[in-house]
């Protein structure tokens, strides 16, 4: 079958005029044209023959064997390791497909094609490129010579439809009480920063709780990769980083899109996502009155998370270390860590507020703790998410009228 859908794959090409810009349409056209003139496909059913010119038409024109995968909702991330090893997680479980790539430079054309719809560039100069595809999905691509066994990309897909605070309450990621508890913080303007570890679904909660923000507030995004789907905000400015490329474009970090924010009469800054030096910039705008600012970052705990911070200032900065903390201390109000249980299911484990310094560190007080219960009997995690503790700093409610 392979050999038989590149056989016809190289009939259409044959078809294809090079002189103009091609629709569509016109492409299925040819294709049609070239099985009606197969004898053996006679012999097929209409879906073998349906199935057989989409896959053609896949190739010619979108992701080649990716693109079924790509158009289905329920799989959440598409794993290629070089052109023979494809991977796909679907609802929460990890499984090897049985199909491959024709080649390595088919699995090449494709990755350009993605890059290039993101005037982004990935070569063997530049072999690491972070994309995205017009459903919103991210894609991330690493090329020989880093990659030693071919082309990897990783693409993870978003949510067509954002997942709202009610989803998480059905699926048991956050209590009732600490949902309530979180949406009067984000009306009254409470710094918050989400912590969590790789998939815990720290973007997917920044978008709900970003769905508290009042309608009439100016928010401004600054991301890597835009992800965000903030929802009933007209006015919403989204920014996004551009790398280097061949053509002499310079490169726009978060740290410049940040500084150019300031300026841009935001109420909130919401950052996608700090990794270095960007949070200099950051803690600096949750200082200086742009207060109901947001971000998310990697860490294994909410103390975790401070260091980590305290790290990536002092990349952007020589200053002392209590000088830094003194910032932190002052910038983040909350921090709300989440992580992924052992039976795949993403909790909120950790709501703690940053109660200030204490001695050479910063004292962290804790609101709600997930507390685990066992497990039941098909292996699933039991537990909730517990108070255990009443907010110090209650200025800010008491401003919103709380």
């Amino acid at each position: 079958m392979a050999l038989w859908k590149k056989e016809l794959r190289e009939k259409v090409l044959a078809r294809v005029d090079y002189g103009k810009e091609m629709t569509d349409g016109e492409i299925e056209e040819i294709i049609e044209e070239v099985m009606l003139g197969e004898e053996e496909l006679r012999q097929c059913s209409v879906r073998q023959r349906q199935r057989l010119k989409k896959e053609l038409f896949d190739s010619l024109r979108r992701l080649d064997v990716l693109q079924m995968f790509v158009e289905d909702p329920s799989i959440t991330e598409i794993m290629i390791n070089g052109k023979d090893c494809l991977f796909i997680e679907k609802e929460g479980c990890l499984r090897e497909l049985d199909i491959h790539f024709e080649s390595v430079e088919k699995l090449q054309d494709v990755i350009q094609q993605i890059v290039a719809r993101c005037n982004r560039v990935v070569n063997e100069a530049s072999p690491i490129v972070d994309a995205r595809l017009e459903n919103g999905a991210r894609v991330n691509v690493v090329l020989n010579p880093v990659a030693l066994n071919g082309p990897i990309v990783t693409i993870r897909r978003f949510p067509e439809k954002p997942i709202t605070m009610d989803e998480l309450l059905r699926r048991e990621s956050i209590t009732r009480e600490a949902a309530a508890f979180l949406e009067r913080l984000v009306k009254a303007k409470y710094n918050i920063f989400i912590s969590g570890g790789t998939g815990s679904g720290k973007t997917t909660f920044l978008n709900v709780l970003s769905g508290y923000i009042p309608k009439q507030e100016r928010i401004i995004t600054i991301e890597d990769n835009a992800e965000l789907q903030l929802q009933g905000i007209r006015n919403l400015v989204r920014l996004e980083t551009r790398n280097r490329n061949v053509e002499g474009c310079q490169e726009i970090s978060m740290r410049d899109l940040i500084r150019a924010s300031l300026r841009m009469r935001p109420d909130r800054i919401i950052v996608g996502e700090v990794r270095g030096a960007e949070a200099v910039d950051m803690i600096q705008a949750m200082n200086t009155g742009h207060e109901g600012s947001m971000s998310t970052g990697h860490a294994n705990s909410a103390g975790d998370m401070l260091a980590r911070l305290e790290n990536m200032i002092l990349m952007g900065m020589e200053i002392p270390l209590a000088a830094i903390r003194q910032q932190v201390a002052s910038g983040i109000d909350i921090i709300v860590h989440l992580g992924r249980l052992r039976d795949r299911t993403r909790k909120v484990l950790q709501i703690v507020e940053v109660e200030g310094l204490q001695g050479d560190g910063i004292r962290l007080h804790p609101l709600f703790e997930f507390e685990e219960a066992g497990e039941a009997a098909d292996g699933s995690v039991r537990g909730s998410l517990v108070k255990k503790g009443e907010l110090l700093h209650e200025a800010k409610l008491q401003m919103a009228g709380f």
